[in-house]
């Protein structure tokens, strides 16, 4: 048994994350942890890489109890960790990105020079051991996909001699390809006697990836599952402690007039030719693969981004935003896709990130209310379902599910018109999409119009009542009506030459 984690408990305060919690793992094997965001995923990882540490139970590397003291530590031990959002730099070469912090280098002190040329041939050397030859390891990182960039992120833990590898949402930005790409690169990975633990929300890659499940719920074990044989409702049962049905509301019963109307826009190099409009009282799903476009269309719409030509109206008067602060005085509010590094400041707490867009409005005099910041925050902390210890929690310490939550409901004031999402729910689990959505609908029905940008076509098909297909940068099908997953993705990857 290369890892084996028993009785594990974590308490912050008086809320406790974890009670007895058990995790195994043997030698080249790759194991999916899962559960609904706050069922303590994260705190086990972060036990076990070192991060946090444990109020109680023991942790064995190859039958040796082992002190997770230090991130330093597991990183001894071989335990790596893939993080959910990237972390690299673009303006670094392939071969630098891989060796950050260990360049092999000739000298010592203020005068050691780095030797280009071994560091090269090893970088070169671990691409090749993933079956990567399309990348050249001089070139900075930034010229690359994302897929790719995520490729150099795990050469990165290898060129440690990772033992473990922990992957953390690594798909979620991923096109099906890239994730039959990667998937390879983890089979490779378990040939070769590298352990990986998947944490995943998307349960058909863990059944085609993984040999067990371990599902946690409210800190404790909930269930354990191999996947030859199991159900998928099986695993959602143990998530969730329920069956979930009817992830989708119904449609918009009755949408009102043009909200915004988008006209050949244009902002290369990702944006060509996009028109779409949206109604009052309605969701509008705008959909595309990874690498369509839709990354830098919220940030157009909402003045963050240079557009360089097409047209914007909003209630029929034109609507050309220098930047942010007048689509916002404008009654437009936007929900970034990188909720990590655009969406929230970790370290500050959760009234504070959910009342940044609009603390005028929480002023009295020249000084803040933190009792009116205090107010509106309970107000959707307890509307929304937000899961925290109170409104001066930090904002990193929640799940993934309830900070997006948070940055949802930091626009819901009665003057915003026009909610641009985009992928409101990424690395969210499907009980807190089954929320997500439902305040959603509820906010539509109130009259507002929800442009949502996503690449996930399930999402899209079970959500919207109007759609915009893009390929390439253009916008190539539109519906004024609910439309499937399945047609959706029949359009999106069609032959854009045919």
């Amino acid at each position: 048994m290369l890892l084996d984690m028993t009785a594990i408990s974590k308490a912050f305060g008086a809320n406790r994350v974890l009670n007895d919690v058990g995790f195994a793992l043997d030698r080249g094997e790759i194991v999916a942890l899962l559960g609904a965001n706050g069922a303590g995923k994260s705190t086990l990882m972060k036990i076990m890489t070192g991060l946090y540490h444990k109020d109680a139970g023991t942790i064995a590397i190859d039958g040796v109890p082992v002190e997770m003291d230090s991130p330093a530590t597991a990183m001894r031990h071989g335990i790596r960790l893939v993080p959910q959002e990237l972390s690299v730099l673009p303006e670094l070469s392939v071969a630098e990105n891989i060796f950050l912090g260990t360049l092999p280098a000739a000298g010592r002190g203020p005068l050691a020079r780095v030797r280009r040329d071994e560091l090269n041939r090893r970088a070169a050397e671990i691409l090749s051991e993933l079956g990567i030859d399309s990348m050249d390891v001089r070139s900075k990182l930034g010229r690359y996909s994302v897929s790719e960039q995520r490729l150099v992120e795990i050469a990165r833990a290898l060129a440690g001699d990772a033992r473990l590898l922990v992957m953390d949402e690594p798909t979620a930005s991923l096109s099906a390809p890239e994730c039959r790409r990667l998937f390879d690169i983890m089979r490779r990975l378990k040939a070769r006697g590298v352990s990986i633990i998947f944490i995943s929300h998307f349960l058909d890659e863990v059944f085609e990836i993984c040999d067990r499940i371990v599902v946690l719920r409210d800190g404790q074990n909930a269930g354990a599952f191999p996947t030859a044989g199991t159900s998928h409702d099986a695993v959602l049962g143990a998530m969730l402690g329920r069956q979930l049905t009817d992830l989708y509301p119904p449609p918009a019963a009755n949408p009102g007039a043009l909200r915004l109307v988008a006209q050949h826009l244009s902002a290369p190099p990702r944006i060509r030719d996009i028109s779409f409009s949206v109604r009052a009282g309605e969701i509008h799903g705008i959909f595309g693969l990874v690498g369509s476009g839709l990354e830098d269309l919220g940030k157009v719409l909402f003045g963050a981004a240079h557009r360089a030509g097409g047209t914007l109206t909003l209630d029929g008067a034109d609507f050309a935003p220098a930047n942010s602060s007048a689509a916002v005085a404008s009654g437009v509010g936007f929900v970034s896709g990188e909720r990590k590094s655009e969406g929230i400041v970790p370290e500050m707490t959760l009234r504070d990130n959910i009342t940044f867009p609009f603390l005028g409005r929480h002023q009295s005099g020249p000084l803040m209310s933190v009792e009116s910041q205090k107010a509106f925050a309970r107000q959707w902390i307890e509307s929304l379902g937000i899961r925290t210890a109170g409104t001066e929690q930090k904002i990193g310490g929640l799940s993934g599910g309830n900070q997006q939550k948070v940055c949802i409901g930091r626009w819901l004031v009665e003057d915003i018109k026009v909610l641009i999402l985009e992928e409101p729910t990424r690395g969210v689990d499907l009980g807190a999409r089954k929320d997500i959505y439902s305040h959603l609908r509820a906010l539509s029905d109130r009259g507002l119009a929800v442009i949502l940008i996503s690449a996930d076509p399930e999402e899209v098909g079970g959500i919207a009542d109007s759609s915009t297909v893009v390929i390439g940068g253009r916008s190539v099908a539109g519906f004024d009506h609910p439309i499937d997953a399945q047609t959706l993705m029949q359009i999106a990857t069609r032959d854009v030459a045919a």
